[in-house]
């Protein structure tokens, strides 16, 4: 049997490879003209591995599906159980018997992945995990493949800088800013606030911005990884 070298490397701590980082996304939505249909995700997957660098978490890359609230239509997604039970469970289930995980941080970069806090006990209880949500870039970027979004993606390389002009055309790109998403505007009144700055604004691409968000988020992230290992 391989004696295993917990101290080496660079790790804040031993005991932090009992925790596991799993970004959370979507791969499958509409961004405007300028972002590609799995902005979320990359931003994500980014967001989780920097924190595991920084760390020595362990880093579990991506699950491959995402969720999305009724009545915001600008994607391919499950629904909240078919994800959790079909997913999410299985994926951390299999982290866990082949990495002996206690606990895993889901970095959240996709709005639409919020209702998986209402399945937190349950995934808990069923797996013997600790489960930490993580929503900070979500939290911080702003409106919906807007300048924060816009901005992130630039300064990873990602952006498409020669159609940013086209973004804001709301009529063949409705999901920029959820402008023309009528549905989500009524049913949620942070959507429609984020649609009407859009609508009167526009949007703007700065990679210093954009550095901000993403530091802002990965630093979330760790201290949410240090706290994992003092508890």
């Amino acid at each position: 049997m391989v004696k295993l070298r917990y101290s080496s490397g660079n790790v804040i701590s031993p005991h932090v490879h009992g925790v596991g980082v799993l970004a959370v996304g979507s791969h499958r939505e509409n961004h405007g003209a300028a972002l590609p249909i799995d902005t979320d995700s990359k931003i994500a997957a980014h967001i989780a591995l920097q924190a595991s660098l920084k760390t020595g978490a362990t880093f579990l890359g991506i699950l491959y599906a995402a969720t999305e609230y009724d009545y915001v239509k600008h994607g391919y997604h499950l629904s909240v159980d078919d994800l959790v039970e079909g997913e999410l469970k299985p994926a951390l289930r299999s982290a866990k018997k082949c990495l002996d995980l206690k606990k895993v941080i889901l970095v959240n970069g996709h709005g639409g992945n919020v209702p998986i806090i209402d399945h937190i006990k349950d995934i808990e209880g069923n797996l013997d995990l600790e489960i930490i949500f993580n929503n900070r870039v979500v939290e911080i970027e702003g409106p919906h493949a807007g300048t924060g979004e816009l901005s992130m993606a630039a300064f990873l390389g990602f952006l498409d800088e020669k159609r940013v002009y086209k973004h804001c055309n709301f009529e063949k790109y409705p999901e920029v800013g959820m402008v023309g998403l009528d549905e989500a505007r009524a049913a949620e009144e942070g959507i429609n606030k984020g649609a009407l700055e859009v609508e009167k604004k526009g949007v703007c691409v700065d990679k210093e911005l954009g550095k901000e968000l993403l530091e802002d988020a990965v630093e979330s992230v760790v201290m949410d990884i240090k706290e994992a290992i003092s508890n």
